[in-house]
């Protein structure tokens, strides 16, 4: 039974997760440009949440009390750091070379320079809160790997995470 309000909590933290990627792109869709780096900034969105959920709601999630689960992503959590701060720096690299006519250029004067500052604010907000967020899941991860570890070692208290 437990199981199961896991699970429907994972699967609403999804529907949740897709909610917020359609809302925070729509604009984007809707200017009608372009977006080369809908899949980064996706993948930005979507590990800004997930990560931060499983930092604060580990206990009540379903990997709450698997070990070796844990161990693995928080080892993985290292080089996955290390993509998303590529893909952010493909990002700004692209931006500084090709500057942003090519993804704004069809837009009218007036609407340019906004949708131009909302794009680039929003990217970096997800990108650093991304890049953050998965160190800190490892750190989080740890603390909960140790804490179980030494609960089922002393047997003082059974801790979920």
């Amino acid at each position: 039974m437990q199981n199961k309000l896991y699970v429907l909590i994972e699967l609403l933290w999804w529907a949740i997760t897709a909610i917020v990627v359609i809302v925070v792109q729509y604009p984007i869709w809707n200017a009608g440009i372009d977006w080369i780096f809908q899949v980064s900034n996706t993948l930005f969105i979507v590990t800004l949440i997930t990560l931060a959920r499983h930092i604060f709601t580990l206990q009540y999630s379903l990997i709450g009390r698997l070990q070796i689960v844990k161990a693995v992503i928080m080892v993985a959590m290292i080089p996955f750091t290390f993509f998303l701060i590529s893909d952010l720096n493909a990002f700004q690299t692209y931006i500084g070379e090709q500057l942003w006519d090519k993804l704004t250029g069809h837009l009218a004067y007036a609407s340019r320079r906004p949708m131009e500052s909302y794009m680039w604010n929003e990217m970096l907000f997800f990108a650093a809160g991304s890049i953050i967020a998965a160190p800190a899941l490892s750190v989080r991860l740890f603390i909960s790997i140790w804490r179980q570890y030494n609960a089922e070692k002393h047997k003082v208290y059974q801790t979920r995470g």
